[in-house]
Protein backbone atom coordinates (compact mmCIF):
# COMPACT_ATOMS: atom_id res chain seq x y z
CA UNK A 1 0.00 0.00 0.00
CA UNK A 2 3.03 2.58 0.61
CA UNK A 3 3.75 2.29 -3.06
CA UNK A 4 1.10 2.65 -4.79
CA UNK A 5 0.12 5.83 -2.38
CA UNK A 6 3.73 6.71 -3.13
CA UNK A 7 3.01 6.44 -7.16
CA UNK A 8 0.40 8.18 -6.75
CA UNK A 9 1.84 11.13 -5.40
CA UNK A 10 4.45 10.87 -8.19
CA UNK A 11 2.08 10.90 -10.83
CA UNK A 12 0.16 13.77 -9.08
CA UNK A 13 3.47 16.18 -8.84
CA UNK A 14 3.40 15.49 -13.04
CA UNK A 15 0.33 17.41 -13.56
CA UNK A 16 0.49 19.73 -10.71
CA UNK A 17 -3.32 19.23 -9.77
CA UNK A 18 -5.35 18.94 -6.55
CA UNK A 19 -8.14 16.61 -8.71
CA UNK A 20 -7.97 14.74 -11.57
CA UNK A 21 -10.16 15.99 -14.07
CA UNK A 22 -10.65 16.05 -18.02
CA UNK A 23 -8.34 18.68 -19.60
CA UNK A 24 -10.00 20.15 -22.76
CA UNK A 25 -8.40 23.42 -24.67
CA UNK A 26 -9.45 26.82 -24.75
CA UNK A 27 -11.00 27.20 -28.34
CA UNK A 28 -12.46 30.68 -29.23
CA UNK A 29 -11.63 32.23 -25.88
CA UNK A 30 -9.03 33.06 -23.85
CA UNK A 31 -8.65 34.08 -20.23
CA UNK A 32 -5.56 35.94 -20.38
CA UNK A 33 -5.09 39.34 -22.65
CA UNK A 34 -4.18 38.75 -26.13
CA UNK A 35 -0.70 40.00 -26.32
CA UNK A 36 -0.47 37.80 -23.01
CA UNK A 37 -1.45 34.39 -25.09
CA UNK A 38 0.05 31.88 -27.22
CA UNK A 39 -2.32 31.20 -29.95
CA UNK A 40 -2.07 27.70 -32.21
CA UNK A 41 -1.13 28.36 -35.45
CA UNK A 42 -4.44 27.52 -37.70
CA UNK A 43 -4.26 25.76 -41.42
CA UNK A 44 -3.68 27.87 -43.93
CA UNK A 45 -7.49 27.74 -45.33
CA UNK A 46 -8.22 29.14 -41.89
CA UNK A 47 -9.58 32.44 -40.72
CA UNK A 48 -9.91 33.89 -44.42
CA UNK A 49 -12.97 37.00 -44.89
CA UNK A 50 -14.57 38.58 -47.65
CA UNK A 51 -15.79 42.30 -47.49
CA UNK A 52 -18.82 43.60 -49.63
CA UNK A 53 -19.56 47.60 -48.47
CA UNK A 54 -20.45 50.69 -49.80
CA UNK A 55 -20.65 54.73 -48.84
CA UNK A 56 -19.75 58.16 -49.79
CA UNK A 57 -16.42 59.48 -50.50
CA UNK A 58 -14.86 62.80 -51.16
CA UNK A 59 -12.17 64.22 -52.29
CA UNK A 60 -9.89 66.73 -50.45
CA UNK A 61 -7.01 69.21 -52.18
CA UNK A 62 -6.55 72.52 -54.80
CA UNK A 63 -9.74 74.17 -55.22
CA UNK A 64 -12.68 71.54 -54.06
CA UNK A 65 -13.02 73.39 -50.85
CA UNK A 66 -14.38 75.61 -52.94
CA UNK A 67 -17.74 73.78 -54.09
CA UNK A 68 -20.66 72.49 -51.72
CA UNK A 69 -19.69 69.80 -49.56
CA UNK A 70 -22.74 68.12 -51.30
CA UNK A 71 -21.65 68.44 -54.54
CA UNK A 72 -18.05 66.97 -53.58
CA UNK A 73 -20.28 63.43 -52.24
CA UNK A 74 -19.69 60.22 -54.56
CA UNK A 75 -21.04 56.97 -54.37
CA UNK A 76 -17.98 54.62 -52.85
CA UNK A 77 -18.53 50.96 -53.54
CA UNK A 78 -15.98 48.77 -51.80
CA UNK A 79 -14.65 45.24 -52.18
CA UNK A 80 -11.77 43.57 -49.58
CA UNK A 81 -10.41 39.82 -48.59
CA UNK A 82 -7.87 39.19 -46.26
CA UNK A 83 -7.24 36.50 -43.30
CA UNK A 84 -6.52 36.85 -39.70
CA UNK A 85 -3.31 35.31 -38.60
CA UNK A 86 -4.34 35.30 -34.95
CA UNK A 87 -7.21 36.77 -32.96
CA UNK A 88 -5.43 40.28 -33.51
CA UNK A 89 -3.39 40.44 -36.66
CA UNK A 90 -4.70 40.60 -39.78
CA UNK A 91 -3.98 41.25 -43.37
CA UNK A 92 -6.03 42.49 -46.09
CA UNK A 93 -6.37 43.67 -49.55
CA UNK A 94 -9.12 46.25 -50.62
CA UNK A 95 -10.40 47.79 -53.66
CA UNK A 96 -12.60 50.93 -53.84
CA UNK A 97 -13.22 52.96 -57.05
CA UNK A 98 -16.12 54.81 -58.68
CA UNK A 99 -16.88 58.02 -59.48
CA UNK A 100 -14.99 61.05 -58.21
CA UNK A 101 -15.59 64.57 -58.20
CA UNK A 102 -13.15 67.07 -58.11
CA UNK A 103 -13.39 71.24 -59.05
CA UNK A 104 -11.45 73.97 -60.81
CA UNK A 105 -11.38 77.42 -60.47
CA UNK A 106 -11.76 80.15 -57.74
CA UNK A 107 -15.03 79.52 -57.04
CA UNK A 108 -15.08 76.03 -58.53
CA UNK A 109 -17.24 76.40 -61.63
CA UNK A 110 -16.16 73.19 -63.42
CA UNK A 111 -16.40 69.66 -62.01
CA UNK A 112 -14.12 66.59 -63.09
CA UNK A 113 -16.60 64.03 -63.25
CA UNK A 114 -14.59 60.77 -63.97
CA UNK A 115 -14.10 56.93 -62.56
CA UNK A 116 -11.55 56.40 -60.34
CA UNK A 117 -10.22 52.78 -59.18
CA UNK A 118 -8.15 52.16 -55.97
CA UNK A 119 -6.15 49.28 -54.61
CA UNK A 120 -4.26 49.17 -51.09
CA UNK A 121 -2.66 46.14 -48.70
CA UNK A 122 -3.50 46.72 -45.39
CA UNK A 123 -2.14 44.94 -41.72
CA UNK A 124 -4.89 44.91 -39.51
CA UNK A 125 -4.87 45.16 -35.43
CA UNK A 126 -7.81 44.40 -33.46
CA UNK A 127 -7.84 46.67 -30.17
CA UNK A 128 -10.11 44.58 -28.54
CA UNK A 129 -8.76 41.22 -29.11
CA UNK A 130 -4.99 42.71 -27.95
CA UNK A 131 -5.53 44.41 -24.87
CA UNK A 132 -8.67 42.18 -23.27
CA UNK A 133 -8.98 38.20 -23.56
CA UNK A 134 -9.63 37.15 -26.50
CA UNK A 135 -13.54 36.15 -27.18
CA UNK A 136 -14.83 35.04 -30.75
CA UNK A 137 -18.39 35.99 -30.16
CA UNK A 138 -17.36 39.40 -28.87
CA UNK A 139 -20.56 41.44 -30.17
CA UNK A 140 -18.45 44.46 -31.12
CA UNK A 141 -14.69 44.46 -31.85
CA UNK A 142 -12.18 47.60 -33.16
CA UNK A 143 -10.13 47.61 -35.79
CA UNK A 144 -7.33 51.00 -36.76
CA UNK A 145 -5.00 49.82 -39.96
CA UNK A 146 -2.61 50.89 -41.71
CA UNK A 147 -1.35 50.47 -45.23
CA UNK A 148 -0.05 51.23 -49.08
CA UNK A 149 -1.49 51.28 -52.62
CA UNK A 150 -2.24 52.93 -55.68
CA UNK A 151 -4.99 54.86 -57.00
CA UNK A 152 -5.67 55.96 -60.67
CA UNK A 153 -8.12 58.32 -61.97
CA UNK A 154 -9.31 58.11 -65.73
CA UNK A 155 -9.07 60.35 -68.70
CA UNK A 156 -12.45 62.07 -69.06
CA UNK A 157 -13.52 64.43 -72.21
CA UNK A 158 -16.98 65.39 -70.27
CA UNK A 159 -17.09 69.16 -70.68
CA UNK A 160 -13.29 69.50 -71.21
CA UNK A 161 -10.51 67.01 -71.36
CA UNK A 162 -8.51 65.92 -68.70
CA UNK A 163 -5.34 63.53 -68.95
CA UNK A 164 -5.04 60.51 -66.30
CA UNK A 165 -3.71 60.79 -63.26
CA UNK A 166 -2.12 58.01 -60.84
CA UNK A 167 -0.35 58.49 -57.82
CA UNK A 168 0.69 55.89 -54.95
CA UNK A 169 -1.19 56.37 -51.62
CA UNK A 170 -0.94 55.62 -48.39
CA UNK A 171 -3.82 54.47 -46.04
CA UNK A 172 -5.02 54.58 -43.06
CA UNK A 173 -8.56 54.20 -41.02
CA UNK A 174 -10.43 52.57 -38.45
CA UNK A 175 -12.42 49.18 -38.89
CA UNK A 176 -15.53 48.65 -36.26
CA UNK A 177 -17.26 44.81 -36.39
CA UNK A 178 -20.58 44.06 -35.34
CA UNK A 179 -20.90 40.43 -34.86
CA UNK A 180 -24.24 39.35 -36.52
CA UNK A 181 -23.70 35.71 -36.06
CA UNK A 182 -20.82 33.04 -36.66
CA UNK A 183 -19.44 33.68 -40.00
CA UNK A 184 -20.81 37.47 -40.64
CA UNK A 185 -19.93 40.99 -39.40
CA UNK A 186 -21.63 43.88 -40.09
CA UNK A 187 -18.64 46.53 -40.84
CA UNK A 188 -18.53 50.45 -40.57
CA UNK A 189 -15.59 52.02 -41.66
CA UNK A 190 -14.20 55.13 -41.55
CA UNK A 191 -10.51 55.76 -43.94
CA UNK A 192 -8.28 58.58 -45.23
CA UNK A 193 -6.12 58.37 -48.33
CA UNK A 194 -2.90 60.39 -48.97
CA UNK A 195 -1.78 60.80 -52.66
CA UNK A 196 0.57 62.88 -54.86
CA UNK A 197 -0.37 66.64 -55.27
CA UNK A 198 -1.10 66.54 -58.92
CA UNK A 199 -3.77 63.68 -58.50
CA UNK A 200 -6.38 65.89 -58.27
CA UNK A 201 -5.32 67.99 -62.24
CA UNK A 202 -4.79 71.34 -60.03
CA UNK A 203 -1.61 72.24 -58.73
CA UNK A 204 -1.46 74.62 -55.98
CA UNK A 205 1.85 73.33 -54.62
CA UNK A 206 -0.01 71.72 -51.53
CA UNK A 207 1.48 68.99 -49.50
CA UNK A 208 -0.93 66.36 -50.96
CA UNK A 209 -4.66 65.52 -52.16
CA UNK A 210 -6.26 62.94 -49.91
CA UNK A 211 -9.74 60.98 -50.62
CA UNK A 212 -12.10 60.42 -47.18
CA UNK A 213 -14.54 57.81 -47.16
CA UNK A 214 -17.48 56.38 -45.02
CA UNK A 215 -18.72 52.87 -45.92
CA UNK A 216 -20.94 50.19 -44.34
CA UNK A 217 -21.08 46.95 -45.38
CA UNK A 218 -21.15 42.71 -44.18
CA UNK A 219 -18.12 40.30 -43.73
CA UNK A 220 -18.14 37.01 -44.59
CA UNK A 221 -15.63 34.42 -42.40
CA UNK A 222 -14.14 31.53 -44.38
CA UNK A 223 -12.66 28.44 -42.82
CA UNK A 224 -12.70 27.55 -39.24
CA UNK A 225 -13.21 30.80 -37.33
CA UNK A 226 -11.51 30.39 -34.13
CA UNK A 227 -8.29 30.04 -32.77
CA UNK A 228 -7.05 27.69 -30.06
CA UNK A 229 -5.03 28.61 -26.83
CA UNK A 230 -1.75 26.94 -26.78
CA UNK A 231 -0.97 25.02 -23.36
CA UNK A 232 2.40 23.72 -22.57
CA UNK A 233 1.74 20.33 -22.20
CA UNK A 234 -0.58 18.65 -24.92
CA UNK A 235 -3.73 17.27 -23.53
CA UNK A 236 -3.30 13.53 -24.37
CA UNK A 237 -0.30 13.62 -22.10
CA UNK A 238 -2.56 15.35 -19.05
CA UNK A 239 -5.33 13.15 -19.72
CA UNK A 240 -3.48 9.70 -19.71
CA UNK A 241 -1.57 11.13 -16.39
CA UNK A 242 -5.63 11.87 -14.74
CA UNK A 243 -6.85 8.51 -16.26
CA UNK A 244 -3.76 6.81 -13.53
CA UNK A 245 -4.00 8.77 -10.98
CA UNK A 246 -7.70 7.99 -10.78
CA UNK A 247 -7.30 4.19 -11.16
CA UNK A 248 -4.43 4.37 -8.64
CA UNK A 249 -7.04 6.82 -6.32
CA UNK A 250 -9.34 3.73 -6.49
CA UNK A 251 -7.17 1.27 -5.81
CA UNK A 252 -5.78 3.08 -3.14
CA UNK A 253 -8.99 3.64 -1.53
CA UNK A 254 -9.40 -0.70 -1.50
CA UNK A 255 -6.35 -1.16 -0.20
CA UNK A 256 -6.92 1.15 2.92
CA UNK A 257 -9.77 -0.60 3.51
CA UNK A 258 -7.97 -3.68 4.99
CA UNK A 259 -6.27 -4.19 8.06
CA UNK A 260 -2.31 -2.86 8.43
CA UNK A 261 -1.17 -6.11 9.19
CA UNK A 262 -3.15 -9.65 9.48
CA UNK A 263 -3.66 -11.36 12.52
CA UNK A 264 -1.76 -14.56 11.66
CA UNK A 265 1.24 -13.05 10.05
CA UNK A 266 4.08 -10.87 12.29
CA UNK A 267 4.15 -7.82 10.30
CA UNK A 268 8.24 -7.59 8.94
CA UNK A 269 9.34 -4.52 8.28
CA UNK A 270 12.13 -3.81 5.40
CA UNK A 271 14.31 -0.95 5.47
CA UNK A 272 14.91 0.32 1.61
CA UNK A 273 17.79 2.64 0.80
CA UNK A 274 17.09 4.15 -2.67
CA UNK A 275 20.35 6.15 -4.34
CA UNK A 276 18.94 6.22 -7.30
CA UNK A 277 16.54 9.39 -8.80
CA UNK A 278 14.51 9.33 -12.00
CA UNK A 279 13.24 12.67 -13.24
CA UNK A 280 11.84 13.76 -16.11
CA UNK A 281 10.86 16.94 -17.88
CA UNK A 282 8.33 16.91 -20.69
CA UNK A 283 8.17 18.83 -23.97
CA UNK A 284 6.03 20.28 -26.45
CA UNK A 285 5.53 18.76 -29.88
CA UNK A 286 8.70 19.99 -31.60
CA UNK A 287 10.14 22.34 -29.21
CA UNK A 288 13.13 22.31 -27.01
CA UNK A 289 12.29 24.77 -24.95
CA UNK A 290 11.70 23.79 -21.42
CA UNK A 291 8.00 25.19 -19.94
CA UNK A 292 8.30 26.66 -16.81
CA UNK A 293 6.06 24.23 -15.14
CA UNK A 294 8.73 21.30 -15.80
CA UNK A 295 11.82 23.95 -14.02
CA UNK A 296 10.67 21.98 -10.19
CA UNK A 297 11.84 18.69 -11.84
CA UNK A 298 15.10 19.98 -13.01
CA UNK A 299 15.62 22.11 -9.38
CA UNK A 300 14.41 18.87 -7.91
CA UNK A 301 17.35 16.90 -9.49
CA UNK A 302 20.07 19.49 -8.69
CA UNK A 303 19.28 19.55 -5.32
CA UNK A 304 19.56 15.59 -4.98
CA UNK A 305 22.78 16.13 -6.89
CA UNK A 306 23.95 18.47 -4.74
CA UNK A 307 22.89 16.66 -1.62
CA UNK A 308 24.14 13.15 -2.51
CA UNK A 309 27.85 14.44 -4.63
CA UNK A 310 26.64 11.94 -7.58
CA UNK A 311 26.60 12.30 -11.12
CA UNK A 312 23.36 11.72 -13.05
CA UNK A 313 23.07 11.30 -16.51
CA UNK A 314 20.51 13.20 -19.21
CA UNK A 315 19.26 11.68 -21.68
CA UNK A 316 16.95 12.87 -24.50
CA UNK A 317 14.24 11.38 -26.34
CA UNK A 318 11.84 12.16 -28.92
CA UNK A 319 7.91 10.55 -29.78
CA UNK A 320 8.11 8.05 -32.77
CA UNK A 321 4.70 9.09 -34.30
CA UNK A 322 6.20 12.26 -35.26
CA UNK A 323 8.74 13.65 -37.54
CA UNK A 324 11.97 11.54 -39.27
CA UNK A 325 14.18 9.13 -37.57
CA UNK A 326 17.51 12.00 -38.37
CA UNK A 327 15.13 14.87 -37.36
CA UNK A 328 14.27 13.58 -33.84
CA UNK A 329 17.37 12.59 -33.47
CA UNK A 330 18.77 15.91 -33.70
CA UNK A 331 15.64 16.89 -31.40
CA UNK A 332 15.99 14.57 -28.59
CA UNK A 333 20.10 16.53 -28.74
CA UNK A 334 18.87 19.87 -28.82
CA UNK A 335 16.34 18.62 -25.63
CA UNK A 336 19.21 17.26 -23.39
CA UNK A 337 21.84 19.68 -23.50
CA UNK A 338 18.65 22.21 -23.09
CA UNK A 339 18.17 20.54 -19.73
CA UNK A 340 21.80 19.81 -19.18
CA UNK A 341 22.82 23.99 -19.89
CA UNK A 342 19.95 24.65 -17.14
CA UNK A 343 21.40 22.53 -14.64
CA UNK A 344 24.99 24.17 -14.88
CA UNK A 345 24.56 27.75 -15.59
CA UNK A 346 21.08 28.01 -13.35
CA UNK A 347 21.76 25.87 -10.20
CA UNK A 348 25.61 25.72 -10.32
CA UNK A 349 26.07 21.89 -11.24
CA UNK A 350 29.40 20.83 -12.63
CA UNK A 351 29.15 19.70 -15.93
CA UNK A 352 31.87 16.92 -14.84
CA UNK A 353 28.58 15.30 -12.74
CA UNK A 354 26.88 15.16 -15.66
CA UNK A 355 26.46 13.17 -18.71
CA UNK A 356 24.48 13.93 -21.97
CA UNK A 357 23.08 11.35 -24.28
CA UNK A 358 20.48 11.35 -26.79
CA UNK A 359 18.14 8.46 -27.96
CA UNK A 360 16.03 10.30 -30.92
CA UNK A 361 12.75 7.75 -31.49
CA UNK A 362 14.25 4.38 -32.07
CA UNK A 363 14.43 3.81 -28.39
CA UNK A 364 11.20 4.68 -26.68
CA UNK A 365 10.77 4.80 -22.29
CA UNK A 366 7.40 5.25 -22.76
CA UNK A 367 4.84 3.09 -24.17
CA UNK A 368 2.36 6.05 -24.40
CA UNK A 369 3.49 7.88 -28.16
CA UNK A 370 3.37 11.91 -26.11
CA UNK A 371 5.34 10.99 -23.09
CA UNK A 372 8.48 10.09 -24.98
CA UNK A 373 8.81 14.08 -25.92
CA UNK A 374 10.68 13.56 -22.76
CA UNK A 375 14.38 14.46 -21.47
CA UNK A 376 14.80 11.67 -18.41
CA UNK A 377 17.52 12.75 -15.48
CA UNK A 378 18.90 9.48 -14.15
CA UNK A 379 21.99 8.56 -11.23
CA UNK A 380 24.47 7.25 -12.93
CA UNK A 381 25.70 4.46 -11.17
CA UNK A 382 28.77 3.26 -12.98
Amino acid sequence: MKVKALLLAVLSGFVLSATAQEYQPQVGFSTEKGYKTNFKKNKAKDNWFISIAGGVSTLFGDQNGEADFKDRLNFAPQFSFGKWFNPYLGFRIQANGGILHGFVGDNAELMQHNKYFAAHADFLWDVTNFWAPYNEKKVFRLIPWVGLGYAQRFKTTESAEFARTESPTVNFGILTAFRLSKRVDLNVEVQGSLLNEQFNRVSMYHLTDGIGQLTAGLTFKLGKTDFEVLEPMDYDLLNDLNDQINALRAENEELSKRPVSCPECKETVTEVVNNVVDNVVFFRLNSAKIDKNQHINIYNTAEYIKANNVPIKVIGYADKKTGKADYNMQLSEKRAKAVAKELTEKYGISSNQITVEWKGCEEQPYSENSWNRVVIMRADNK
